[in-house]
């Protein structure tokens, strides 16, 4: 009990005392509550301490920790930032902004880009601005203006920091400042700005003037200026500006009695061109210059001058005495406007060609866009509105009569091209693709009309026999091109024999194997086209005896004899009779005894040393017809029947039973005696064994030759010497066609009156992008290679994300059009970029280092904007790169400056000196100082420890021209 009632007490002492010690603090902070703060008593004190905390807090923090904490970049200034904050003095409201560089010496250079007005203008680094939060942002009020900048003054030094500090004054379009500078504890930097925005005073319009002006600010100076010589530091800066083009001007300053007596000869002599009319875009659109003009920045380093006569006569010196000049495109805004209509091209286009894409879908047939009855052409009429009948003929027209393309392009055609399953670019097709994206804003109405009428002017082509225009009928089809493209080479090839078959006088059915190189004339040097002829057999001989094999079907027989001659799978490799007509009747009496009254027909000619087995006459080779031509669907319609049927009873095995028949009966004629071991020596060496060297001529120990048939030509019922037995001995121009070329121009028109609507658009689209890059590749801009680099790009990336549209819709159709979409977006971006590589090109075609270096710097500037992807970035920065000029480059620049007419002379007034071929700055920028060393003027007396440093005592910086002048002055004092 003792223990807990100790307990008790003890607890009750110590809540005792804790009140006590409370009434203590309470009594403490009463009389400090007391105690009166004179220092801020005043709302202006207030307001002044207010500005030095922020300051404070600047300060401690530094540039780098204000970066990391959310300054604002101003603009595309790469080192000026700002923070600001708000605070109130009375019922206003005020904002003061702290403008810092992250690295900085602590002084501004001269004439960088990157200064802001005040760093320029006044010299200083970073600065301050206090201001009021008003529409106006200035202070009209002199005496609050006053107060404002003694109260930053005074937070400055009691924070010990040099921040010079400014306040905008007057009127916001004056542009006028106040400010003040602390420079330690004896001297003070006070600074004024203002601006003339009319009526300078001729006076201030020269160099002279300004001199004189700066000058009579020594107020501190009891001497004659006039009398007096002072070193005053120069430097000077003038911007130029190319003149525009100006028409009127020109038709106005020919001579009027030259303009009289040629009449309308000059008007017609002045017609105004654009600037890309011999670029190879301009047939299909004309593009907007996308350098503006130039600006050339002349630059006077510093210089010292003694007297205002000096700066007349640098005010009468020629720009070319300037240390520095700098080039600067003025690039159109339209370059990095993703705004929809700002750029007109290929890529627009494009676009409106992927939207015809997306609609195609809405229908089975073309007739049904066409139609007006049909729902799907119902939506958005104004969008799919179809020309006019004069405007279908015109391009029509175009496409067939005119050729489709300008006769002054020279095609340069991309090695990356070909990967684009696409049409060539002057092929008919691709001709159709480029005027379709023009065409009635290729809306799928427009497209689907145009396509209606294209397919009937090539229906009319093939029933009058005529030639479909730029298209190639060399036999040949190319399958890495699209469907319809080979289509069309097919009719155009159908064409030709249609035509051969109708004329058979003075051409024959295109029947031979040979390409157009290899032509033999058998009557003039028969031992010399038989060489060939034979030294080609037996050259491929060793690869038909490897790859032959058992067994009778007509595939694996085809393929032995194939690999050794070659004609059954591609024609250029084959003997041709193309080019040869006259020889197609060659006849030869056979000169054995036995056979007198046999006919020699369809040679080419001896084959080598190589005699026949019974005859001992030497062999003959024959003109052989060409393996039928194919297109790519019926290349897979081959393999579907052979998966289907199976090798002897397939499309396959009888189409190549037809051709080896035609060979047998060729060769029959050729060689009226010969056997079925002589055809097989000739045809397919791989299945002739030989046991010694064949014999020549002469040579009859050596005769016959000792060899035999290979074991599969040897079987019983062998297919080939059933076909070699049946086969009658015809030359080829007495055979029937391995294909009929009616039959098959037929089908052709009926694949193109039934092509469905997305099957048309795919293929226009990879034509189109295809076309479109081969058309742009052609344009010259001289050896910029990051240009040269990124259109070999395009076409990878065009290769690459048009097989989405070969791979039978492998994409949801969404993600395809999406896919589509961005890639016009990258198309849009290298157009841009190719024609403004061609503008600068062109303009800088004497300076082709500044022209390259000039585009690389925008190149650099551009990236962003194209990004890593597919996607287009937002992008509103402005492009402000200037290019040094060589001293042997300045007059290829000069030249970009013409001597302005007569005309253009006597609307201007030259109020201002150092003209460029006649032409005046449009802003002329210059510095004036004087530096004093400390204990050498008044600045150092009474100061027993100064030093030899030197101070600028004052500067004077003026900007403007002859309307308009800004001059900003800063003069320290000692105080």
């Amino acid at each position: 009990m003792a223990s807990s009632s100790n307990a008790k007490h003890k607890r009750i002492a110590e809540e005792e005392e804790k009140e006590e010690e409370e009434e203590e603090e309470e009594e403490t902070i009463e009389e400090l509550e007391g105690f009166d703060d004179f220092t801020i008593a005043s709302s202006w004190e207030r307001f002044i301490s207010e500005i030095e905390a922020i300051c404070r807090a600047w300060m401690v923090n530094g540039p780098k920790d204000l970066v990391e904490n959310g300054a604002e970049r101003m603009g595309s200034r790469k080192n000026l930032y700002k923070v600001k904050s708000d605070m109130k003095y009375g019922t206003k409201l005020y904002c003061i902004e702290y403008y810092f560089c992250i690295s900085s010496n602590g002084k501004a250079a001269y004439w960088d880009d990157n200064l802001h007005d005040l760093q320029l203008s006044f010299g200083v680094s970073d600065f301050l601005i206090i201001a009021p939060l008003s529409a106006s942002g200035v202070v009209l009020d002199a005496p609050e203006s006053t107060k404002l900048l003694s109260a930053i003054a005074i937070a400055l030094t009691n924070c010990g920091s040099n921040w010079p500090a400014f306040v905008p004054v007057h009127d916001p379009s004056r542009k006028a400042y106040i400010g003040i500078q602390n420079l330690g504890l004896i001297f003070t930097r006070r600074f004024d700005a203002d601006r003339i925005s009319s009526q300078v005073p001729i006076r201030l319009m020269h160099l002279e003037g300004l001199y004189e002006l700066f000058v009579s600010k020594f107020a501190l100076y009891q001497v004659d200026f006039s009398a007096s010589s002072f070193e005053v530091q120069f430097a000077m800066k003038l911007t130029y500006r190319t003149p525009p083009y100006e028409f009127d001007d020109e038709i106005d300053s020919v001579d009027p009695e030259v303009k009289e007596s040629k009449g309308d000869d000059v008007s017609m002599n002045h017609i105004k061109t654009q600037w890309d009319d011999d670029c190879p875009w301009t047939e299909w659109y004309s593009a907007e210059d996308p350098v503006r003009g130039f600006e050339l920045v002349a630059i006077w380093s510093s210089r010292t001058f003694e007297g205002s006569h000096e700066m007349a006569e640098l005010e009468n010196a020629s720009s070319f005495d300037a240390e520095t000049w700098l080039l600067c495109p003025d690039i159109s805004p339209n370059m990095i406007d993703d705004s929809l209509g700002k750029f007109v091209g290929f890529a627009s286009q494009l676009g409106l060609l992927v939207n015809a894409l997306d609609r195609s879908f809405e229908a089975q047939f073309l007739e049904d866009f066409v139609s007006a009855e049909n729902p799907a052409s119902d939506g958005s009429k104004s969008a799919t509105v179809i020309p006019p009948p004069t405007v279908l003929d015109r391009v029509l027209k175009e496409i067939f009569h005119d050729g489709g393309q300008s006769s002054h392009i020279v095609e340069r055609q991309s090695k990356h091209s070909r990967a684009i399953k696409g049409a060539p670019l002057e092929s008919l097709f691709a001709q159709f693709c480029l005027h379709s994206l023009w065409f009635g804003g290729c809306n799928i109405r427009a497209i689907a009309s145009l396509w209606i009428e294209f397919v009937r002017e090539v229906r009319w082509c093939w029933e009058e026999s005529q030639p479909l225009p730029n298209m190639p009928m060399n036999s040949k089809i190319d399958l890495s091109t699209c469907l319809i493209h080979q289509k069309l080479q097919m009719l155009a090839i159908c064409i030709d024999k249609k035509n051969l078959s109708h004329d058979s006088d003075n051409i024959t059915e295109n029947v031979g194997h040979s390409s157009d190189d290899r032509e033999v004339d058998a009557r003039a040097d028969p031992s010399e086209s038989a060489k060939d002829i034979n030294g080609r057999w037996h050259q491929d001989s060793e690869a038909s005896t490897s790859s032959s094999g058992s067994g009778e079907h007509l595939d694996s027989e085809a393929s032995t004899s194939s690999s050794g001659s070659g004609e059954h799978l591609d024609s250029e490799a084959s003997t041709s009779s193309s080019g040869l007509g006259e020889h197609l009747n060659y006849t030869v009496q056979s000169a054995d005894p036995k056979t007198v009254g046999q006919v020699r027909k369809g040679s080419a000619g001896v084959v080598g040393s190589m005699m026949l087995l019974r005859s001992c006459q030497k062999m003959h080779a024959p003109y052989t017809q060409d393996a039928p031509i194919m297109t790519e669907d019926m290349h897979e319609e081959r393999l579907h029947a052979v998966e289907a049927f199976g090798d002897a009873f397939s499309f396959s095995g009888q189409l190549e039973r037809d051709i080896l028949s035609s060979d047998m009966s060729a060769f029959k004629a050729a060689n009226p005696d010969a056997l079925f071991e002589d055809f097989i020596r000739w045809h397919s060496p791989g299945d002739w064994e030989n046991d010694e060297a064949e014999g020549y001529v002469g040579e009859k120990n050596n005769w016959p030759p000792r060899g035999k048939l290979s074991e599969r030509m040897s079987e019983h019922g062998n297919l080939w010497r059933q076909i070699w037995t049946t086969s009658p001995p015809l030359p080829v121009s007495e055979q029937k066609p391995l294909r009929d070329p009616i039959r098959e121009g037929e089908k052709v028109l009926h694949y193109l009156e039934t092509l469905k609507p997305h099957q048309l658009l795919e293929q226009m689209v990879c034509t189109a992008f295809r076309a479109s890059a081969d058309i742009l590749n052609q344009t010259t801009y001289g050896d910029i290679k990051p240009m040269k680099i990124r259109i070999d790009q395009l076409y990878l990336t065009l290769a690459s994300h048009l097989k989405s549209l070969q791979a039978n819709h492998a994409l949801e159709k969404a993600e395809l059009i999406g896919d589509l979409r961005q890639l016009c977006l990258v198309f849009e971006n290298i157009e841009k970029l190719l024609i403004l590589a061609a503008s600068i090109h062109r303009k800088l075609l004497d300076a082709p280092r500044l022209a390259k270096q000039m585009f690389s710097d925008y190149f650099e500037f551009y990236l962003p904007k194209m990004g890593t992807s597919l996607a287009s970035l937002c992008f509103d920065q402005e492009f402000k790169g200037k290019q040094q000029v060589m001293m042997k480059e300045r007059d290829a620049v000069a030249s970009l400056f013409p001597p302005p007419t007569a005309n253009q002379s006597w609307r201007k007034v030259l109020s201002m000196g150092n003209l460029l071929n006649g032409h005046e700055p449009i802003l002329r920028e210059i510095v004036f100082s004087v530096n004093d060393r400390i204990q050498d003027s008044h600045y150092g007396s009474s100061i027993p420890t100064a030093n030899m440093e030197e101070i600028q005592t004052h500067r004077m910086y003026s900007c403007g021209t002859s309307n308009d002048l800004w001059v900003a002055l800063s003069v320290t004092s000692w105080d």
